[in-house]
């Protein structure tokens, strides 16, 4: 009698120290899922905002002054009677 109440309280304090190890476990874990969330959400506004730019630059590709800016700076295209002049400083 005496050995079956010693039995249960063991097994009673097995059952509740797994019962903590794993509240413990399951703590961290949700703690790692919720940095990562943070960090997941940080990139996705990140990606957002890179694809508001890319949108506006697309919008704008066609337009004169676009298409001016990059015959000037990629292309070395001035206009017929225009002077440019160049820093030789630099």
């Amino acid at each position: 009698m005496r050995k079956n109440k010693l039995l249960k309280r063991i097994l009673i304090l097995i059952i509740a120290g797994y019962a903590i190890f794993t509240l413990v476990n399951q703590q961290k874990t949700l703690n790692q899922y919720s940095d990562n969330t943070e960090e997941l959400n940080t990139q996705i506004a990140e990606a957002q905002e890179k694809k508001d730019e890319l949108t506006k630059e697309k919008e704008n590709v066609n337009s004169l002054e676009f298409i001016e800016q990059t015959a000037r700076e990629k292309l070395d295209m001035y206009y017929p009677n225009e002077k440019v002049y160049v820093d030789q400083g630099m």
